[in-house]
């Protein structure tokens, strides 16, 4: 009881333990950080259709496609994708991580306890021989440490341990991110690359038709061979080519298989109900760039990496100053042997002084060394706003790019449609020639491979856009989910 009074009367050296030494840190806005963030988007920005209404929640915006078969391979992809297993367990490590830093804050006791019987050899007599002795000794002790944080270090530890768990979830969401435009970006390929197939294939049965057409007409004189070897060369071009399209669609089946641990049969199973190019939902992207900025967890890992190692610095500088501990014991022991029995009590109690007195610039060069390391991370910070800020304004331009290229894309394709299919009537009918035919066969083929690109583009756009605002990662949910709050904090200004 009498240590824990003592204990009881260090209020004052905890208001001495409020001193923190080094700089302090401000959370830095990415508009701020980097000239290449304007106040305002340079790109046009995506206006959905009124019938959509239009979304700002992109974290369910993959349910949104018209094919539920997206949402569905995002779904399992996460659940079982290694990349996202491992930012969950970097998680882990980062939490513990912070619970141990934490601890150092608070007072450890510890207690040894120990009970020991013996038998002892003592005197002689003539007729009885050597008289034996049995005693049981008996100890407990209780020790108590706190090292008091006179000048903020151990705080600043925890602080920065406590950015690290925010940022390792952000990493974690930002994982997810990724991992669901992967398979997102994958599946659109893949529907792309079947429509481009189906279309060569078609494509193959009307060229063997002509050339079957021609053989005829070479054999009967009515066209020179040169046509026939004309049309069977393109034959076996288209052949070649469908051969070589349907292996890429081969290849995105297997990406999708390695992205959601889906075993093949059945992966190509549900790949055959639809196969059209999934479209999604437009949303709506924030007129100022700082709002879009701050929902990427990139930005957010690299601002809490800064902060972290703002709060490095504190703890170099912290550890060049004097620490002051508090030491205390309670023991209890006893020994009780043939006939008796003794007690011995002890305590003790008082402060421990260490100071730093030479170390050869050793402490320094820790704090110029942490310095660096800020240094370091901040121009890494202002590295990723500048990346960032590319990727949305690169995403945004060919969203519209696709946007205006798709009407007059099918456009094309309809109108070269029209070309071909009356060259075609044409040269059946014998009045057309073979090398016409072929030319506008090659027109027609091209807008629409150019069509089926542009769709894909335009889906591929929206999925970029996705990407590069976030996917609907929010500082405040994130910031929730932390066992602590630590102060947030932007670039050093006190170089104290």
């Amino acid at each position: 009881m009498r240590l824990l009074k003592m204990l009881g009367s260090v209020p004052l050296l905890s208001v001495i333990a409020g001193c923190v030494v080094g700089p302090t840190y401000q959370v830095p806005s990415p508009t701020t950080s980097s000239q290449a963030v304007l106040p305002q988007f340079q790109s046009a920005l995506p206006k959905p259709p009124a019938t959509e209404g239009g979304t700002t929640d992109l974290t369910r915006w993959w349910s949104q496609f018209d094919d539920p078969l997206v949402a569905e391979l995002v779904a399992t992809a996460e659940a079982s994708n290694p990349s996202v297993a491992q930012a969950l367990a970097r998680i882990t490590q980062a939490r513990a991580t912070a619970g141990s830093a934490g601890s150092a804050l608070y007072p450890s006791v510890a207690a040894d306890a120990s009970s020991t019987r013996s038998k002892s050899l003592s005197g002689l007599t003539s007729n009885l021989g050597s008289v034996a002795t049995v005693a049981t000794s008996s100890t407990a002790t209780f020790d108590a440490s706190w090292e008091l944080d006179l000048f903020g270090g151990k705080r600043k530890t925890a602080e920065a341990a406590n950015a690290r768990v925010f940022a390792r979830n952000a990493d974690w969401y930002g994982a997810k991110v990724s991992l669901a435009a992967e398979v997102g970006s994958t599946l659109v390929n893949y529907r792309a690359c079947v429509a481009t197939a189906a279309m060569l294939e078609q494509d193959l049965k009307s060229r063997e038709q002509t050339a079957q057409l021609t053989s005829l007409k070479v054999k009967a004189g009515f066209t020179a061979p040169a046509d026939g070897a004309l049309i069977n060369g393109s034959t076996a071009d288209a052949r070649q080519k469908l051969v070589v399209q349907r292996t890429e669609c081969d290849l995105d089946v297997k990406a999708l298989v390695a992205l959601t641990d889906i075993p093949e049969p059945s992966l190509r199973a549900k790949l055959a109900v639809n196969q059209r190019v999934p479209q999604p939902r437009g949303f709506v992207v924030e007129s100022v760039p700082a709002q879009a900025l701050s929902q990427r967890p990139d930005i957010a890992v690299a601002e809490r990496e800064l902060a972290a190692a703002s709060a490095e610095i504190n703890v170099a500088q912290a550890n060049r100053y004097p620490s002051i501990s508090l030491l205390g014991s309670i023991g209890i022991g006893g020994l009780r042997f043939d006939g008796g029995s003794s007690r011995s009590d002890t305590w003790s109690f008082g402060p421990s002084l260490k100071l730093p007195l030479f170390d050869a610039g050793l402490r320094k060069s820790q704090v110029d060394l942490a310095r660096g390391r800020y240094d370091e991370a901040y121009a890494g910070y202002q590295a990723q706003v500048r990346s960032a800020a590319r990727e949305i304004e690169e995403a945004l331009v060919r969203l519209d790019a696709a946007a205006r290229r798709e009407d007059d894309a099918a456009l094309a394709a309809r109108e070269y449609e029209s070309y071909f299919r009356a060259n075609d009537d044409k040269f059946k009918a014998g009045s057309g020639s073979l090398f016409e035919l072929e030319d506008a066969r090659r027109t027609f083929l091209a807008a629409q491979q150019s069509q089926i690109s542009v769709q894909r583009d335009h889906v591929a756009a929206w999925i970029a856009l996705y990407k590069a605002l976030g996917g609907g990662w929010r500082n405040q949910a994130e910031q929730a989910a932390l066992p602590a709050a630590s102060p947030t904090a932007a670039p050093n200004s006190d170089r104290s």
